[in-house]
């Protein structure tokens, strides 16, 4: 399937509706998502990324149909990770002298997935290659998320290629954002952003300002993932801004893995006291071991408080909850506040080692936590709602 999205571009891409888990079993991808190629044709021709490894042939076959490939004067290489760079080998196949444009670290990386040596020429930030009418321009965007990946803008048709930046795992024939439910694509973004930019927070806020200062025209942004944002495209990039400075909502998640319902009873009760002294605050609970981890993170994202529970198993925690608090400690998340929970037997390490890993991980711990022995008594869930009582004012003095 190709369609063209402007006078002088073409989607050449492919939907994969049927993916559901990405970076090997690392990302969920419940709504499927797209690898977005572009052919440009000024009065010369350029392909803008490609697709994944698997779809290579399929993808090389359908452009055969689209153009005669010896018509493609260069290609663009904004990222080299496989999913955007997968169908090169079969392409360079076919035209193996056609340069490809990409930064150094792109072609270091092309070279190491790849163990080919292309006709790479290597740009940076303002470099420009005139197609004749039109310009394109690229913009580095080192670790926005590969330390090789770059933006390109199109002159004329005022088009940002942004690659990973600006996506979301999304698959939709209607392809645009004033076409698509907007609730989906939304949270399929902030998904995206929670669990894949995070880190990079600041990074984000100063690749935005410094292309919202060079004051481009721009009709589209073209990401390499999902939906292409056609209708007020800065949106996305304000959204971006938004979600790079620390975001928070009025919001507490708490997380827990158990072994016979007893944290789980620790975990309501929590979350009835938080209720109770703060009746606005949204709260979500996730039993880690059922339920998707890259929702969690997201809600994780979103959060003010973060609660972890677990029951003590072999003088540690369940397994599920010591994945989430590495996932959560691997992202760097920024100016939140959390405590620990749990039940226990006999030894009851567990909380302990929740509180010492979230502490890690750049939280705010409120206190040392709260476990109980066994199945918790009416008295002790009198002690988790006080507990959760003591969340719910904590976070009503914090409400921005």
């Amino acid at each position: 399937m190709t369609f063209k999205i402007s006078n002088k571009v073409a989607w050449v891409g492919k939907i994969d509706w049927e993916i559901r888990d990405y970076h090997g079993k690392e990302y969920s991808t419940h709504k499927g998502t797209s690898y977005n190629s572009y052919l440009v044709r000024d009065e010369k021709t350029v392909l803008i990324d490609t697709v994944w490894q698997p779809f290579g042939k399929e993808f090389v076959s359908n452009l055969k149909k689209e153009i005669d490939l010896n018509k493609i004067d260069y290609i663009i290489a904004n990222h080299s990770e496989v999913d955007h760079s997968g169908a090169l080998p079969e392409l360079m196949r076919e035209i193996p002298n056609t340069p490809i444009y990409c930064t150094k670290n792109g072609a270091k990386f092309l070279k190491a997935h790849y163990h080919k040596n292309w006709n790479f020429i290597e740009v940076k930030t303002g470099d420009t290659l005139d197609l004749g009418e039109n310009k394109l321009v690229f913009l580095e965007a080192r670790m926005l998320h590969w330390p090789d990946s770059m933006f390109t803008y199109l002159t004329g048709e005022n088009i940002l290629f942004s690659n990973d930046a600006f996506g979301q795992h999304y698959a939709s024939e209607l392809m645009y954002n004033d076409k698509v439910d907007n609730a989906e694509l939304y949270q399929e973004s902030i998904k995206y952003y929670a669990n894949i930019l995070t880190p990079f927070n600041p990074l984000v806020v100063k690749k935005i300002d410094e292309i919202l200062s060079m004051n481009l025209p721009l009709e589209m942004i073209c990401p390499s993932h999902g939906i292409i944002w056609r209708n007020n495209p800065l949106q996305i990039a304000d959204k971006y801004l938004e979600w790079a400075k620390n975001y928070k909502e009025n919001q507490v998640t708490i997380i827990y893995d158990t072994m016979w319902n007893a944290t789980r009873t620790m975990a309501e009760a929590i979350s009835n006291g938080i209720k109770e002294v703060n009746k606005d605050v949204t709260i979500k609970i996730y039993n880690s071991s059922n339920n998707d981890k890259n929702d969690i993170v997201t809600e994780v994202f979103k959060s003010k408080m973060v609660l972890v529970g677990s029951s003590t198993i072999n003088k540690g925690v369940l397994s599920s909850t010591a994945a989430i608090l590495e996932m959560i400690k691997g992202l760097g998340f920024k100016g939140k506040k959390g405590a620990a929970f749990g039940s226990y037997g006999w030894s009851g390490e567990s909380v302990k080692l929740i509180t010492e890993e979230l502490k890690k991980a750049g939280f705010e711990t409120i206190n040392d936590g709260i476990r109980e022995m066994w199945n918790p008594d009416d008295d002790a869930i009198v002690r988790c709602k006080d507990f959760g009582k003591s969340v719910g004012e904590i976070i009503g003095y914090t409400i921005q």
